[in-house]
């Protein structure tokens, strides 16, 4: 099984991927609530406690994970919070080595959807292009909306670790062949 991560410090999204390229597991993991994840050790506990869970419950044979932002970008992070992120990134990457004993896979975001055959057309966002793709063509695809009709922010997070992951899939079959 593959197990595909979105990582951030506010939620990651998981997806699990069998030998037949079907969903198995999808999820996420709020870290928002300051006063229950006041810092990035507290984050990486429970990402900790979380990779352990799935462990039990599954038989991971390759983790494959989002390439977090390398650049900058106007109007999006700052150096302070590439930092951080990037460093969730390495603690996470080091945890699925040391539970799974495999080294993470890491795939851009768009190389995952492109790799998927995913197009983003000009103008549009590519998370909303991902969730009405997912949304037509996978079933086990669980979204949720706000009150106002808008999938809720979590529902991003599992649409982007269900493309690594498939994105994996399509990668260890082409390896295979």
């Amino acid at each position: 099984m593959i197990l595909g991560l979105d990582i951030s410090t506010s939620i990651t999204g998981f997806a699990i991927i069998d030998k037949n390229d079907n969903i198995i597991s999808n999820g996420a993991w709020d870290f928002r609530n300051k006063r229950y994840f006041p810092t990035l050790m507290t984050k990486a506990q429970k990402m900790r406690d979380a990779l352990l869970t799935i462990k039990s419950e599954y038989q991971i044979e390759q983790v494959y994970i989002e390439k977090s932002l390398q650049s900058f970008r106007s109007g999006f992070s700052s150096a302070k919070t590439l930092s951080i992120l990037s460093s969730f990134n390495g603690i996470v990457s080091w945890l699925c080595y040391d539970i799974y004993g495999t080294e993470p896979i890491y795939v851009a975001a768009p190389s995952a959807r492109r790799i998927c055959g995913l197009k983003i057309p000009k103008g549009q966002k590519a998370k909303e292009v991902v969730i009405q793709h997912l949304i037509a063509t996978e079933p086990a695809f669980e979204i949720e909306y706000t009150r106002n009709g808008n999938p809720k922010p979590h529902c991003y997070d599992m649409a982007d670790s269900i493309i690594i992951a498939k994105a994996g899939y399509i990668c260890e079959q082409n390896s295979k062949s």
